[in-house]
């Protein structure tokens, strides 16, 4: 079997410049620290406007400069260190609501129920350090409930919030057989973008963790977390599994 020779492809202009302004940074800027605004930047490197501002669009994609109104741009903290385990997530997920609805196809087969069964979906945020760094759909099928004292889950006098905050005390209370996980690269789309408080399609990390009760799946997650921001630490193990799998991220 014969060698194929790679052809070489151009860096393009902008790359080039990200590492070299990236080395800069590391170099002469501390964390919070205000670089140099563009026109000093693109006199001091000799390249256009429009090359350096896609140089410092890829560096705040990465995480590694922010933008703040009014002061420019600053050199971004390093990533939150987030674990991945619901024994050390604590307090760190606020519910924020809750929606009741028979399952559509596409979640129906991912919780392995049939079609137009209910599930009850709790939306969470995770706040980390005073910010928010991930929010979180969380899929319970009605039937997983049914072996736990029933806490009323509509009505008029209940908020989304209590909803999901009574949902969450039933499933504490199933007995757990196990956990799995999945991680992938994905972009937040717009109502995740706006729990966020970040533009559409920000790089998230989108972790999708299926749990057991009973022989049979109890409950789905899907957590996406900001990538620019978050370092995700996985427990004990550290083992990890990746899959290109498409997350289920509503129930509609």
């Amino acid at each position: 079997m014969g060698t194929a020779q790679l052809a070489a492809v151009p860096e393009p202009k902008y790359w080039h410049l990200r590492t070299v302004l990236l080395r800069a940074i590391d170099s002469e800027f501390a964390t919070g620290q205000v670089i140099p605004n563009e026109r000093e930047l693109s006199a001091r490197f000799g390249v256009a406007r429009a090359t350096l501002r896609q140089a410092l669009d890829q560096l705040e994609l990465e995480g590694r400069l922010v933008r703040r109104r009014g002061i420019g741009t600053l050199v971004a903290a390093p990533r939150v260190g987030v674990p991945v385990s619901r024994r050390e997530e604590g307090e760190a997920w606020q519910p924020v609501d809750c929606v009741t609805a028979p399952a559509a196809d596409k979640l129906a087969g991912a919780l392995g129920v049939p079609a137009g069964e209910l599930v009850h979906t709790v939306r969470r945020v995770r706040v980390e350090q005073g910010q928010t760094v991930a929010t979180e759909s969380l899929h319970v099928p009605d039937r997983s409930l049914e072996q736990v004292p029933e806490i009323r889950l509509s009505g008029a006098a209940l908020t989304g919030e209590e909803q999901a905050r009574a949902v969450l005390r039933r499933l504490e209370r199933l007995t757990m057989d196990g956990e799995s996980r999945a991680v992938e690269l994905g972009v937040a789309e717009a109502e995740e973008a706006a729990l966020l408080q970040r533009p559409p399609g920000t790089p998230v990390l989108v972790v999708t963790t299926q749990f057991a009760a009973g022989g049979r799946l109890a409950a789905l997650a899907v957590s996406t977390y900001r990538a620019d921001t978050c370092r995700l630490t996985f427990g004990e193990t550290g083992l990890v599994e990746v899959r290109p799998a498409a997350p289920v991220r509503t129930a509609s």
